[in-house]
């Protein structure tokens, strides 16, 4: 008996290292990644709150398009994931060019809607002229070269489902450490540059994004994850069968938003300045819930491919005690901190006031966050990926959208009441991702 819980007490410790040494990685990833979008608001935060509504609304525009490809890239981690855990190593480098390749046609046409009808989408969810005047140009560009966003994304989840977090990692880190170094400078017009504004943050983004890719796609081909050739159909119908559910799923959570941001635009450019802060803060508490939930996916895929069930599980229960412990303390902070941490983008003190109750109620929301990252992320390492979808359709549109309009137009509350409706939409979510896996039984599951 002694020797069997040793044993079993080594293996969750091994375990424990391990959803670690991957989830850090991918964590830091998704820190880096993020911070291009938060080190922008900040950056424009000297030119008014028209400036930062203007750049979190081109910001927005960009994660709603990107759902596409977030779903596609899932897909392909998954499937890439199980291929590399069963050792079918040649079948998951094929898998990994027929993505990229399909990647890239879903980028042009992304690219092209983008450019086209991306002003008209700010004016229908109630852009003022002032925050138009700035956001028009600014979502031309980035659009012109969202290839290099949606590139680095589908490089990183197929190394991702490698067990290679670590040069993603390496390449975010390029990708942020370029735009600091630029995008300041092209804003404000120092060391030369001229003085580009908020079209100086899209510059920045565009150039060290495409530095990103390239590094991306120079180490891919250097470590032999593609493998060049005919794309194998078969195999990129199982991505896109794992993945369009993901999609769907993005499109719902990204669609709702758009909606749920065009309330909260009802309540003035102040309310949205302090919301896209506010958002831009919090997406701080989403990394470490991020960084497990894909951990958690890809140890699971992993683990099933070779039919290691029971590590499975322990991965999971790993990965979610991580998140909590993490995202726990992240409630803390917003909560006791949460005027010192918005009076670091701005110093409008309606901004201030306003963004401050919006991350103490944030701080409600973290460990049902937590939970709904790593339940989720185990469900789309199983291929479970049709019910997360429906699980954020029904809560983001049946819950967060719909309840935010009955709270902005026929009832006529505060815009803190319309903020507050995210909480039930979280807890909520935790709760059926939770009951699913539950119920789940792995030794059905066959990708």
């Amino acid at each position: 008996m002694k020797r069997l819980t040793f044993n079993k007490s080594t293996k969750r410790v091994s375990i424990r290292r391990n959803v670690a040494a991957l989830s850090m990685p991918v964590l830091l990833s998704s820190l880096f990644q993020r911070l291009v979008s938060i080190v922008d608001i900040f950056m424009v935060g000297g030119l008014g709150a028209a400036a930062i509504a203007a750049t979190g609304l081109g910001q927005l525009l960009i994660f709603v398009t990107m759902t596409v490809f977030w779903g596609f890239s899932t897909g392909a981690n998954v499937v890439i994931a199980h291929l590399w855990g069963a050792g079918r190593r040649l079948e998951a480098r094929r898998t990994a060019f027929a993505s990229l390749l399909f990647c890239a046609l879903l980028a042009v046409a992304a690219t092209l809607l983008g450019m086209g009808f991306g002003r008209d989408i700010a004016v229908f969810l109630g852009a003022s002229p002032d925050v138009l005047a700035y956001a028009s140009d600014y979502i031309r560009l980035v659009f012109l070269y969202f290839g290099f966003t949606a590139g680095l994304n589908i490089l990183s989840a197929i190394m991702q489902g490698t067990g290679n977090t670590r040069t993603p990692m390496e390449g975010i880190l390029l990708v942020n450490v370029l735009h600091v170094a630029i995008a300041y400078p092209l804003i404000y017009g120092y060391l030369g540059f001229p003085r580009y504004g908020v079209l100086g943050a899209a510059y920045a983004i565009n150039f060290s994004e495409a530095a990103g890719f390239s590094y991306l796609l120079i180490q891919a081909l250097r470590k032999g994850y593609l493998k060049i050739g005919r794309p194998d159909l078969a195999l990129l119908k199982k991505v896109i069968g794992i993945g369009y559910p993901v999609a769907l799923e993005r499109v719902a959570q990204q669609s709702g938003q758009l909606f749920y941001s065009k309330f909260i635009i009802g309540f003035g450019t102040a309310a949205y300045a302090a919301h896209q802060i506010g958002l831009s803060i919090e997406s701080l508490s989403f990394m470490p819930g991020a960084g497990m939930g894909i951990a958690a996916a890809t140890l699971m895929g992993q683990s099933i491919g070779a039919r290691k069930l029971r590590r499975a599980h322990m991965s999971h229960t790993e990965a979610l005690r991580l998140a909590v412990l993490v995202m726990g303390a992240m409630a803390l902070l917003f909560f006791f901190l949460p005027h010192h941490l918005i009076a670091l983008f701005t110093h409008d003190p309606q901004v201030i006031e306003k963004g401050s109750v919006f991350l103490r109620l944030v701080a409600f929301a973290q460990v049902p966050l937590a939970i709904s990252f790593v339940y989720a992320g185990s469900l789309r390492g199983t291929g479970d990926t049709h019910y997360v979808f429906l699980v954020t359709l029904v809560s983001m549109w049946g819950i967060r959208v719909l309840l935010s309009y009955i709270a902005a137009v026929p009832l006529q509350l505060s815009l803190y009441a319309v903020w507050g409706v995210f909480l039930i939409d979280w807890f909520f979510r935790a709760g059926a991702f939770w009951w699913r896996y539950q119920r789940r039984d792995l030794h059905q599951v066959i990708i």
